[in-house]
């Protein structure tokens, strides 16, 4: 497998993951009443839409195509919001336990990347890759200030 091949196949697992989240956020927002948690979901959509724009790019950049769609995993998991949403009294409360469980799980795969030792990422995806993971953690650190609000 070529350099550029190991390098798209990691960020096209990414780019499936930032499908799964945008499509998570969206059905969190249309999980939850309270309209400044509705515009932090709507904001965390954009934002994802935005990554994966961004990721697509890169890939194509190493002369690969990026996936078209999220993960069996990640429909799993929307099936599970539901369901526990469903079950849950307080919606906006589970909602984004949800969100942030799933969130740092995307951390993890973003520095299991940048920490990796079978190849040295080029200086702009480092950057990339390091600038939507300090996102992502920021997003968690917003959702548990709002899960505290309304626990």
């Amino acid at each position: 497998m070529k350099y550029s091949e190991k390098v798209s196949n990691k960020l096209n697992e990414l780019l499936e993951k930032t499908y799964d989240a945008e499509k998570g956020y969206r059905l969190a927002q249309d999980k939850v009443d309270n309209p400044s948690i509705k515009k932090f979901f709507g904001e965390r959509v954009q934002q994802r839409y935005n990554f994966g724009h961004e990721l697509k790019t890169e890939i194509s950049s190493f002369g690969q195509l990026p996936e078209k769609g999220g993960s069996v995993k990640g429909s799993i998991h929307r099936t599970w919001m539901n369901l526990t949403s469903s079950l849950s009294s307080n919606e906006e409360e589970r909602m984004l336990e949800e969100v942030a469980r799933g969130e740092k799980k995307t951390v993890e795969e973003y520095n299991e990347i940048l920490n990796n030792d079978e190849f040295v990422l080029p200086e702009s995806t480092r950057q990339l890759l390091t600038r939507q993971r300090d996102a992502i953690q920021a997003s968690i650190e917003v959702a548990k200030k709002y899960e505290e609000l309304v626990s």
